[in-house]
C-alpha cells in the first residue's frame, strides 16, 4: 500500500477541491435522471435550474483549483495531473447542462425511456468517478483503482451498445427525418457525458499508477 499524501505532504486543499468537483459531477448526473422524469411537465424547470447551479458551483471549484495551483509551490500530486483531472471533471456537468438545454427546446416526440436508460448508466459512471477521486487522498492499492477503472470501461461499453439500440429504434420508428437527426444528436450528447466520466477515471488511474 502506498500513500501519495505521505510522499508529497499534508496539504489537503487539492484533495478537498477535487472531491468537491467530483461530487458536483455526480450531482449533475443524478439531476439529469430527475429532469428526464419531468421533462414534459412544468416541474422540469426546477431541475433545469438545479443543473445550471451545479455547473456554476463546479466552475467556481475549478477556478479555486487554478488559483491554488498558481499560489502553491509544492502540490501533493503533479500540477499537470491536478489540472488535467480538474478539467476532465468540469467537462461532465458542462455536457449534462448542454444536453438539458437542448432537450428543453425540443418539442418533438421524445423517447424518454431511452434517455432514462442512458442516464442510469451515466449516474453509475458519476458515482464511480467520485469513489475513484476519493482514493487519491486515502492512498490505496493499485488493484482497487484498477477494478473501478475497469468498471467504468464496462459502463462505457454498455453505453455504446445501448446507443446502437436506441439509434436502431429511431431509424425504424415513427420519427420523421428532422426528429431522427435531432434525437441522434441528443443521444450522442448523453453518451459523450459517459465518455467524460471514463476520461476522468482514466486520469485518476494514471495518477495512482504513476506512484504505485
Amino acid at each position: 500500500m502506498f500513500s501519495i499524501k505521505k510522499l508529497f505532504g499534508k496539504d489537503e486543499k487539492f484533495y478537498d477541491l477535487l472531491e468537491a468537483s467530483a461530487e458536483e459531477t455526480c450531482t449533475s448526473t443524478k439531476l439529469l435522471s430527475s429532469y428526464l422524469q419531468t421533462c414534459r411537465s412544468t416541474d422540469s424547470s426546477t431541475h433545469h435550474e438545479e443543473i445550471i447551479e451545479t455547473r456554476r458551483k463546479d466552475k467556481d471549484i475549478n477556478r479555486q483549483i487554478n488559483e491554488a495551483l498558481c499560489k502553491t509551490f509544492v502540490t501533493p500530486i503533479e500540477r499537470e495531473d491536478i489540472d488535467a483531472l480538474a478539467h476532465a471533471l468540469y467537462r461532465i456537468p458542462k455536457t449534462v447542462q448542454k444536453l438539458v438545454q437542448r432537450l428543453s427546446i425540443y418539442s418533438g416526440r421524445l423517447p424518454v425511456a431511452g434517455f432514462q436508460s442512458q442516464a442510469e448508466l451515466l449516474e453509475k459512471a458519476g458515482e464511480t468517478v467520485v469513489s475513484m477521486v476519493k482514493q487519491l487522498r486515502r492512498g490505496t492499492r493499485l488493484v482497487i483503482v484498477r477494478e473501478k477503472n475497469e468498471y467504468l470501461q464496462q459502463i462505457e461499453g454498455d453505453a455504446d451498445k445501448l446507443m446502437l439500440d436506441l439509434l436502431r429504434d429511431i431509424y425504424d420508428g415513427p420519427y420523421d427525418a428532422k426528429e431522427t437527426m435531432i434525437l441522434q444528436e441528443l443521444f450522442e450528447l448523453t453518451e459523450k457525458a459517459v465518455d467524460r466520466c471514463r476520461d476522468a477515471g482514466s486520469i485518476v488511474f494514471q495518477i495512482i499508477l504513476k506512484y504505485s
